[in-house]
């Protein structure tokens, strides 16, 4: 039973503590090519073809002639 946000037990003892959402079990598999995965695989190269173009503005060489400098 639950009256205005508290929670009362089979013996009406007061229960005072947050209530706590339902626990379910996800049991899909969360392997492979998930779309989270694609989603992060997807930021990731975004972040890394910008660094690669910052790179190139400031530096003034490309990506292969400054691997070639080193």
């Amino acid at each position: 039973m639950t009256t205005r946000g508290f929670r009362l037990d089979q013996d009406n003892r007061l229960n005072n503590f947050a209530i706590e959402p339902e626990v379910y079990v996800d049991s899909s598999v969360q392997a492979g090519w998930t779309k989270y995965a694609e989603k992060m695989n997807g930021r990731f190269a975004m972040i890394g073809f910008a660094s690669l173009l910052i790179m190139e503005v400031v530096t003034g060489h490309g990506v292969i002639g400054w691997l070639n400098s080193l």
